[in-house]
């Protein structure tokens, strides 16, 4: 299982940075997606990171404005997210699976953690 947290109402413009930690094991090994579900709209990929190499890739919109990156002294992975837009809110999910390649489809992805939901106000 994983743990995602870090969640919360914002208002438009400000940074928030959310976390993934899994529970009873490490990534080693694995590939971490972050993915959101806003209401009334289908799951959709964010960004992904390869724990080993570090390799990323970003859903377009947000290239510019979200950072994915690892911690190795924590073992967790953190979605840093800037200049948030009401566009934006959704539930925010972290997944995992294994492999070393970075893949944007929700099924590839074995493990899940129970989202954080992000909120943003205009």
């Amino acid at each position: 299982q994983l743990q995602a947290f870090g969640g919360g109402l914002v208002q438009a413009g400000v940074s928030l940075r959310l976390s993934c930690a899994p529970s009873g094991r490490t990534f080693s090994g694995y590939s971490i997606g972050w993915f959101r579900q806003a209401p009334g709209s289908e799951r959709e990929f964010v960004a992904a990171i390869t724990w080993t190499a570090g390799k990323f890739y970003y859903m377009g919109p947000v290239q510019d404005r979200f950072t994915i990156s690892r911690d190795k002294a924590k073992g967790t992975v953190s979605l840093q997210m800037f200049d948030l837009k009401p566009e934006d809110t959704a539930v925010y999910y972290c997944a995992a699976r294994q492999g070393t390649n970075v893949v944007r489809t929700s099924e590839a992805f074995d493990y899940w953690g129970q989202g954080t939901l992000v909120t943003v106000s205009s």
